[in-house]
């Protein structure tokens, strides 16, 4: 929520702005800025344990980091107040997301995928005569 000082004068503003407007561009700090949101739109890769391609066709809109994450002070877990981190929104296609992006007003660099490429193999080529060793 918002801390209110002796003057309200953050609270006045906060309702100015209105909620909705501050959801949706950034995060509201304590002491009554806000933080822009910022999103990286990408396509997974594969994972490296599978050779399948499952999950890799769509576009992910991921949140950046906002706040530094602190240490709980009686078990020692990192922790952090930003929940942001934990959702991740995924998209058919690249455009979609960028719509999504510049409709909520959330800043975003798009990182375009490094296309696999495939070399043609046979099995018989293992037994041409001009095969080169190596």
């Amino acid at each position: 929520a918002l801390a209110v000082d002796d003057a309200g004068h953050r609270l006045r503003r906060w309702i100015a702005r209105g909620p909705r407007r501050i959801m949706r561009t950034g995060r509201l700090h304590r002491d009554g800025r806000v933080a822009p949101m910022k999103a990286r739109i990408f396509r997974p890769a594969r994972t490296a344990m599978q050779q399948g391609r499952a999950g890799t066709r769509n576009w992910v809109v991921e949140f950046e980091r906002q706040p530094a994450r602190s240490i709980d002070p009686l078990m020692g877990w990192t922790s952090s107040s930003d929940m942001r981190q934990q959702l991740h929104l995924a998209f058919a296609a690249r455009e979609e997301a960028v719509a999504y992006c510049e409709r909520q007003g959330i800043d975003y660099v798009v990182e375009d995928p490094q296309e696999r490429q495939v070399v043609p193999k046979s099995y018989a080529s293992n037994f041409r005569w001009d095969r080169v060793e190596g």
